[in-house]
């Protein structure tokens, strides 16, 4: 029975068609059964039969005619869009000009890599990768010519590299070794973290090492080009030999195999998702599959993505702690002598006094961890290795994931300290022994609890923290009936170091709401203008706590303006300035020296002077 998959407000839907004569009219409104069936309030559709819409097929963007006939203008397994009066269309279908990253295999970098997750870039190869491509397949495709006997190529893999394969069957080897690898389990990778993935192996094969054809490097460009994203479990990989089970995954919907994900389509089978953006699924040639997974992509690719986001709230976190020490009326003698000329205060608590330091070491971590990803970026990962230049082919260890595994277990021990030594800060803004403020700085303490439980949030994702920081790349198991006999743990590293940054977002978020609602019992004294606009951001999404509310959309608005590095745009322009005018060249930069006007001026501050 034909079936046709209908998107609705976001939702996907499956809609079986017995007579292919039925309009388009009459699917539409099949679709709008099937949305409002499970809405307690029928997603606000009263009348299905007089719902009025617009239609139209995703491959091509096509409009489509209520009264045209479905079999005259859909073939069977489409995807249709539908747009119920009164809604716009997703703007997933709007098609719209975009940029073009070329991609060379040595010039990557991760900030480049999360804008291509991001969808912000499409790709292209530069015609020097072109060439390397192409020598490096007529290696490979004289080996099989002459029946040369090479790993990963004319034999099995692992246990098996002993093992010789026949001429006609090499292809079935190539196909068996992508379906017979794809045993990940657990949630799959979203979109952007798939796409991340996709363009990584892409940029790998450019290099010209790993013996693919261009039609098949090609096709899979096309497939990223097209956001088209393979089912891609997040559990699985031991990294060495790299990131097996992700990667066959990955390849594995290339195949037209498994499942597929696509802004047009949602999550449909794969084959069905090609056929969608009129693509076709790839045809595995002799050492393509083994080309296609043997890597340390999954890894680098989440390392990429956390070393952005560890720089970014690391930067930030600078500003909220600026902002606290002002709100606790803390001394920066500890920063810059002269400015200690008009305060009382001797010195502070660590947790504010030492915050150069701690911050600083994540810092000095978040850069030397970046520098390793950059360069597995652009590394050649796979096995065998294929140099055209010497008409050879090298198994080696390039696949083996210690470098990055290693590295983002040092990331997230440093990042976690952000988020530990802000858990204290919060704790001294909320305690009224420490902070001469209310306590849990809300007024009716005891009518209302204030801050109270989101300190208790900000200790219970340190302390989740504590356990994810432990390294995974201490462990190794041993594979492949002993042939893998130590591998890098790297995956579970990457995706942990991930969750700890979440949990370092989520702290940060408590302690700028915490400080911005301290300001509200200083007024009418005033910050920086820095930390004034930085307050003026918070409240643009969060208004001032003045008896107790629901609380988690609070820490979600902010904990999304740290994503988005809106406290950093805000804050930028303002250390620039000052760090050009008056921090010598010579003289190092404190982390919180941005938050000091001019020791000359005469504004009130809520700091004593």
């Amino acid at each position: 029975m034909p079936r046709f998959t209908v998107h609705v407000r976001d939702e996907w839907l499956a809609v079986p068609c017995k007579d292919t004569t039925n309009t388009i009219q009459w699917l539409g409104q099949e679709a709008l059964k099937r949305y409002t069936k499970n809405k307690p309030d029928n997603g606000g559709i009263t009348d299905v039969k007089n719902t009025r819409f617009c239609a139209r097929r995703c491959q091509g963007l096509g409009l489509l005619d209520a009264d045209d006939t479905i079999e005259d203008v859909l073939e069977d397994n489409d995807f249709v869009e539908l747009a119920i009066e009164g809604d716009s269309m997703s703007p997933h279908f709007i098609p719209c000009e975009r940029g073009y990253l070329s991609l060379d295999g040595n010039s990557l970098t991760s900030t480049d890599l999360v804008n291509l997750g991001r969808g912000l870039y499409k790709i292209k190869l530069t015609p020097e990768a072109e060439t390397k491509v192409v020598q490096a397949r007529e290696l490979v495709d004289t080996i099989v010519k002459e029946n040369k006997v090479v790993y990963g190529i004319t034999t099995g893999f692992g246990k098996f590299a002993r093992t010789i394969i026949p001429v006609s069957k090499l292809k079935e080897l190539q196909e068996n070794l992508v379906r017979s690898h794809s045993a990940g389990v657990g949630n799959p990778l979203s979109p952007e973290r798939t796409r991340m993935l996709l363009a990584l192996r892409i940029n790998v094969l450019a290099k010209g090492y790993s013996g693919i054809s261009l039609e098949t490097l090609n096709a899979m460009i096309k497939a990223f080009n097209a956001s088209c994203l393979s089912f891609v479990p997040e559990k699985g990989t031991v990294g060495a030999s790299g990131d097996l089970a992700p990667l066959s995954h990955l390849a594995l919907g290339l195949m037209g195999e498994g499942k597929m994900w696509s802004p047009k389509s949602g999550w449909a089978d794969a084959k069905y998702v090609l056929e969608a953006h009129g693509l076709k699924p790839i045809s595995l040639k002799p050492k393509e599959g083994i080309a296609l997974i043997n890597g340390t992509q999954m890894i680098t690719s989440l390392g990429a993505e956390a070393v952005e986001r560890a720089q970014a709230i690391a930067r930030q976190a600078d500003i909220i702690a600026a902002l606290t020490l002002e709100v606790l009326k803390g001394t920066t003698k500890a920063f810059d002598s002269e400015s200690h000329r008009f305060c009382d205060r001797v010195q502070d608590a660590y947790t504010m006094r030492c915050c150069p330091q701690v911050h600083g070491i994540a810092n000095d971590t978040i850069k030397f961890v970046q520098d390793i990803i950059n360069t597995e970026i652009n590394s050649a990962t796979d096995n065998p290795m294929v140099f055209a230049e010497r008409g050879e082919t090298i198994s080696g260890g390039n696949f083996h994931g210690e470098y990055p595994s290693k590295a983002l277990d040092f990331l997230a021990i440093a990042v976690h300290e952000l988020a530990s030594i802000s858990e204290r800060r919060i704790e001294r803004l909320c305690n009224p022994s420490l902070s001469e403020l209310p306590p849990f700085l809300v007024s009716e303490g005891g009518l209302n609890s204030g801050f109270m439980i989101a300190h208790c949030t900000a200790a219970a994702l340190v302390s989740e923290n504590k356990v994810l920081c432990h390294p995974a790349s201490v462990d190794s198991l041993s594979t492949s009936a002993a042939t893998e006999d130590h591998v890098s743990m790297g995956g579970w590293a990457a995706r942990k170091t991930l969750r700890v940054i979440e949990h370092v977002e989520q702290v940060l978020a408590i302690e700028l709401l915490a400080a911005c609602q301290g300001i509200e019992f200083l007024r009418p004294l005033c910050t920086t203008t820095p930390l004034e606009k930085v307050y003026d951001l918070v409240r643009s999404v969060v208004k001032p706590w003045i008896k107790d509310r629901f609380m988690s959309p609070d820490i979600e608005a902010v904990q999304l303006l740290l994503l988005e590095q809106k406290v950093w745009n805000v804050a930028k322009p303002y250390i620039d300035k000052y760090q050009s005018e008056y921090i010598p060249e010579s003289r190092p930069v404190s982390p919180t020296a941005f938050s000091l006007e001019p020791p000359a001026s005469p504004r009130k501050r809520v700091r004593h002077e």
